[in-house]
């Protein structure tokens, strides 16, 4: 389980085992070490986030927060993901 980078006490995650067939780029984003119930957001084509779930119940203004460091760093992570995973595709 790759950790991507952290946001104050959030980490920024990859599952190892995304599914087969791999799911379309996405994080998982939870307080402290990872975890089953992580919350979950689509990095789109063009860099943006859509939020999947927030099933961590991360507080909405510290998730908008979170989305917004992501889309400054949605390069990096659809980077990381394809040297990870050795390849992307898209929600959107």
């Amino acid at each position: 389980m790759p950790q991507i980078f952290k946001v104050g006490s959030y980490w920024i995650f990859f599952w190892a085992n995304e599914n087969d067939p791999l799911e379309p780029v996405h994080i998982h984003v939870a307080m402290g070490a990872p975890c089953a119930n992580a919350t979950k957001i689509w990095i789109t084509k063009s860099g943006k986030c859509l939020l999947a779930n927030n099933n961590s119940k991360i507080q909405d203004h510290i998730l908008r927060n979170i989305m917004r460091i992501v889309e400054a760093r949605s390069s990096e992570i659809i980077q990381k993901w394809k040297m990870f995973f050795g390849q992307t595709s898209f929600y959107c």
